[in-house]
């Protein structure tokens, strides 16, 4: 599966027939989630919800209370008021556009628009207490390393005022672009690095997604170890297949998230797998419990 977008546009197919549960049923599932443990509270849970998405946002909301975390991530504002509803953080924002992270900040043809949704929705964030607002280069279409890094800080230069007094971080993600998002810029934590020492501002940091850059660079640990006062976010994913983040894959999340915790992170580290269990919410608590460090 190469990208959120055509996970979700397969998720939809099957949806009609997973949705058609009654809410008797649902709620007999939820009741069934019992909490075997505490979370310890090293680790500040999330999922993103496109990996839910056969799932309503209600249920979504029901259930990760029930498992024992309170944050979804990759919701956009029409969102927002559900979540709150259920008590339940949006530890990763949208813009009200579509986000296509082929379109970024890296092409001056997009900055119009770009600015344009970042600086409205981020008084929006800044009204419901959020933080972090995913932003992507985009593609390079040709384009070389220096001259996508200064078209982003052009970019950025006039959206950072506003994020930065609004206390909201613009949050570039990294993703690989050997398999799922071929011609990706941003596709090496060095390279985000280097943009956030440039711009020199707490409130332009970098989204690690653990599963693109083990596909992308590996030596995992190292890097967080490294660039971690670069970093505002996490994502999980086994490797290969972006599934779950168990011992059928090749990464060790337990030893991953320790180290995570050592460089004394305090943000959020969402699921981002797509789950493939009977039950798709038994993915979900299994992989909290392999976080949970």
């Amino acid at each position: 599966m190469s990208s959120r977008r055509e996970a979700i546009k397969n998720m939809a197919v099957g949806a009609v027939g997973m949705t058609g549960l009654s809410s008797f049923a649902f709620s007999e599932k939820i009741s069934s989630l019992t909490k075997e443990k505490v979370l310890k509270g090293n680790i500040n849970h999330s999922v993103s919800r496109w990996t839910y998405n056969y799932l309503t946002l209600d249920e979504l909301c029901k259930a990760v209370k029930e498992i024992g975390f309170s944050a979804i991530d990759l919701t956009k504002p029409s969102d927002w008021p559900t979540m709150q509803k259920h008590g339940i953080y949006a530890s990763m924002c949208y813009t009200n556009g579509d986000n296509n992270l082929n379109k970024g900040l890296n092409n001056p043809v997009y900055h119009e628009q770009l600015i344009k949704e970042y600086l409205e929705v981020i008084p929006v964030m800044a009204n419901s207490g959020y933080k972090n607002l995913i932003c992507f280069t985009g593609q390079r279409q040709g384009m070389d390393d220096e001259t996508g890094m200064k078209n982003c800080m052009k970019a950025l230069e006039k959206i950072l005022p506003v994020a930065e007094k609004n206390n909201v971080t613009m949050v570039m993600e990294l993703l690989n672009s050997k398999i799922d998002h071929k011609d990706y810029m941003c596709n090496h934590v060095e390279w985000g690095a280097e943009l956030c020492k440039r711009i020199n501002s707490n409130n332009f940091k970098l989204l690690y997604d653990i599963y693109h850059m083990q596909i992308q660079e590996g030596d995992i640990i190292r890097n967080i170890k490294t660039y971690h006062q670069y970093i505002a976010h996490y994502h999980t994913g086994g490797v290969p297949g972006r599934h779950e983040i168990n011992s059928t894959q090749e990464l060790n999340y337990t030893a991953v998230m320790k180290a995570i915790v050592e460089t004394g992170y305090k943000g959020y580290v969402a699921q981002e797998f797509m789950p493939t269990y009977p039950d798709k919410l038994d993915s979900l608590k299994e992989a909290i419990n392999i976080c949970d460090v």
